[in-house]
Formats: structure tokens, sequence, C-alpha cells
């Protein structure tokens, strides 16, 4: 997607910084005992554990961000979490399914990064994608 529908936020003079901390006060509230956050020239990222899963979110960058950009997308991404908990919170999801696609598989790609070609796959071919692999074990 490009920048076109950017305008979330877009005046926001909230900080990165206090928005993470925002996000992470949320979290801290549902349970999430660890955070880290990272970035590079292209993207931020954003993680926590919750209920014993690694959840990541990533946060894409243009070329060159100006500081109001950044912060908006950091305004966007707090607008995506608050709206998946307060969709776990009147019990439309869980928040396993809430947070399912930024789940960080022991590989450490995310379930969405796993299976979007596989769901590619399965559009193009009509045939359903393997399940998540059995690391060398037989199913039962």
């Amino acid at each position: 997607m490009s920048g076109q529908h950017a305008n979330y936020a877009r005046r926001t003079k909230v900080p990165p910084e206090r928005t993470r901390i925002e996000i992470e006060d949320l979290m801290r509230k549902r349970g999430a005992d660890q955070f880290f956050s990272a970035a590079d020239a292209r993207r931020v990222w954003l993680a926590f554990r919750i209920n014993g899963r690694h959840i990541r979110f990533t946060l894409p960058l243009p070329e060159h961000p100006s500081a109001q950009l950044v912060r908006s997308r950091w305004r966007a991404l707090l607008l995506v979490v608050k709206a998946k908990l307060e969709a776990v919170d009147i019990g439309i999801t869980t928040l396993e399914e809430a947070f399912i696609g930024e789940t960080v598989l022991p590989d450490r790609q995310t379930v969405a990064e796993y299976m979007h070609p596989q769901i590619e796959s399965a559009y193009a071919s009509g045939k359903m994608p393997p399940l998540l692999p059995w690391y060398g074990k037989e199913a039962h």
C-alpha cells in the first residue's frame, strides 16, 4: 500500500516514544510481561509477550520519513492495537485470535508472514495449504 490514504493523525504532536508507552500500558493491563522495540531506516518493530506468546508488529516507513509521518504511523499502530483489544473486550474474538497474524512462530516469522505465500498459492491452485510443519514429528 502506498501512502495515498495516510491521513490518520497527520497533525499529531504525540511523540513516538509516548505512543509506544501507551501501547505497552494497554498490553501490560492485559497481561503482557515483556516488551521490545527497535528500528532501522525502513521500519520499526514493536513486540511483546502475552500469555506465553510473542507478538510482533512491523511498522513500515517510506524511504525518507519525516518526523510527522513517523508520529502519525505510530498513532495508527495504536489505533490498530486499541481496535483489536476492543474486539476482545466485547467478545468478538479472543486475545489469541485478535493477534494471530502478529504471533511469532519458532522460526521468527509471524503467522501472517508464514501464511501469506500459502494463501496466495491456495487461491491460485484451489488447494488447501499444509498445516504448520510438525518439525519431524509424525501426526497421530
